[in-house]
C-alpha cells in the first residue's frame, strides 16, 4: 500500500499504515473537524451513520485549517479515541 501525503514536502516521512479496527460497534471515533467551511455538516452525517452502528463518537475541532493542530489537540484525540476521520470540505 502506498500512502500519499498531500503537503508539499520535500522529503516525506515514511509511515506505516495502522490496522483497521476489527468492529465499529462500541469503538470511539474521534471526528476532527479542520475549521474548513461546512465540514461541520459533512461530520454531523458521518455521526449519525457511525453511530448507527454502534460506536461512540467525539468532536473535536482545529482553531484553523491553515496550521497543523496543536500538540495538545493531537494527544488528546490519541489518548481518548481508537481512530478518527478528519473532514475536508468546502
Amino acid at each position: 500500500m502506498e500512502l500519499l501525503d498531500p503537503t508539499s514536502e520535500q522529503m516525506p516521512e515514511g509511515r506505516q499504515p495502522l490496522p483497521r479496527l476489527s468492529k465499529i460497534d462500541g469503538a470511539v471515533i474521534g471526528l476532527l473537524d479542520i475549521s474548513k467551511p461546512r465540514g461541520n455538516i459533512f461530520l454531523d452525517r458521518i455521526e449519525v451513520l457511525l453511530n448507527e452502528q454502534g460506536a461512540i463518537t467525539k468532536r473535536f475541532r482545529k482553531p484553523t485549517f491553515t496550521r497543523v493542530a496543536p500538540d495538545v489537540l493531537r494527544q488528546e484525540i490519541a489518548g481518548s479515541c481508537d481512530a478518527v476521520l478528519e473532514a475536508l470540505a468546502d
